[in-house]
């Protein structure tokens, strides 16, 4: 299929259908309300279902319901919005069922502006909700990344019948780039006959629930959880390196959009004379830490930095991926203040003693 220039916030929408998603709920909120107007035209065209709902309280437990009968099904939202949809997240969670979620970061805390930043990866990586619960969380750099990672996410949480997110700021959404649709690609086929809610003739009803009274019940539901995700924290690390290949001084960890800045800057300092790698995540959840400790775990690496649009999330992860084998640093801004390639570099000749 031949490339189309898209806006990231349409082209989520588009790759959305094309991995069989034929339902979506939402509720409208800058800087991702293209992905609803989109939809509004889009998802008749395809005999989908496309409902405004009255609020992301209610989009979230729309999605809750219509993911319990195996439907493929996705909410859009920014920040705070994610933030009222938490609780149905942990339900979602708790219950095993798939859905994707995609957060167009606004930044924070409060209400928050809609220029770039990468604010909320404490509140997608930790859990924006209650109980022990987690997220398989895709953070693209690209629009082009955005329709894969979305077709992905589908993927993703029908195999581990677990809530998806899709994390981006304001550029991701709003910038427009050429993208390519996979004619041949095909939603990965899942049994989901063993819980799904379709009718119960000839067979035991099936019947989702999230409550577990008894305390034993609820502490072996959640050892169970636990060693889903540590399939998933074993199956799904997914990363990038870039410039890794000889005696690099200082490595850069950054994601998203930041780490297209990064690229530039590590371009920068080959000119100075300074060797700079960089690891980017490219999920968030789970984390590259092996990936990251054995870029950072060098003979030749002086230090670590952590290069982010908020004001020092990702930087305890890649800590503890380090293990204290280097030292760690952060720089950010926040606010929608995007790090200038000057600024990055000025840390990059501070920690490789080039001052």
């Amino acid at each position: 299929m031949a490339k189309k220039l898209m806006k990231g916030a349409e082209a989520i929408g588009e790759a959305a259908i094309w991995a069989g998603c034929r339902a979506y709920f939402c509720y409208p909120i800058t800087p991702q309300t293209e992905v609803a107007e989109y939809l509004s035209r889009r998802m008749p065209q395809v005999n989908g279902a496309f409902l405004q709902a009255e609020s992301e309280l209610a989009a979230a437990n729309m999605i809750f319901g219509a993911s319990g009968t195996g439907a493929r099904v996705f909410t859009t939202s920014s920040s705070p919005g994610i933030s009222l949809m938490s609780e149905a997240i942990s339900y979602i969670a708790a219950a095993e069922l798939p859905a994707v979620f995609v957060n167009i970061i606004r930044s924070g805390p409060g209400l928050g502006g809609i220029l770039p930043a990468q604010s909320d990866y404490f509140q997608a990586t930790k859990g924006g909700g209650h109980g022990d619960y987690r997220l398989i969380v895709l953070a693209p750099a690209t629009v082009q990344e955005a329709v894969d990672m979305m077709m992905t996410a589908f993927d993703l949480a029908d195999e581990y019948r677990n809530p998806v997110m899709l994390i981006g700021d304001g550029l991701i959404g709003q910038m427009m780039e050429p993208v390519e649709f996979p004619e041949n690609w095909k939603p990965k086929t899942v049994d989901k006959s063993a819980w799904v809610t379709e009718g119960a003739k000839g067979r035991t009803p099936h019947i989702i629930k999230t409550l577990f009274l008894d305390a034993a019940k609820c502490d072996a539901h959640n050892h169970h959880l636990a060693e889903k995700y540590r399939r998933v924290v074993e199956k799904e690390q997914r990363w990038e390196d870039w410039n890794l290949d000889g005696k690099y001084e200082v490595l850069l960890v950054s994601f998203g959009t930041m780490s297209r800045i990064c690229k530039t800057v590590i371009e920068d300092m080959a000119a100075e004379g300074i060797k700079v790698g960089l690891v980017r995540p490219k999920s968030l959840y789970p984390f590259p830490s092996e990936a990251i400790y054995r870029a950072a775990n060098k003979p030749h690496v002086k230090a670590v930095l952590s290069v982010e649009m908020n004001m020092g999330q990702m930087v305890e992860d890649v800590e503890r991926a380090v293990r204290f084998t280097k030292p760690v640093s952060w720089y950010g801004r926040a606010g929608g203040v995007i790090p200038t390639p000057e600024e990055v570099a000025a840390q990059i000749r501070k920690l490789a003693g080039r001052t």
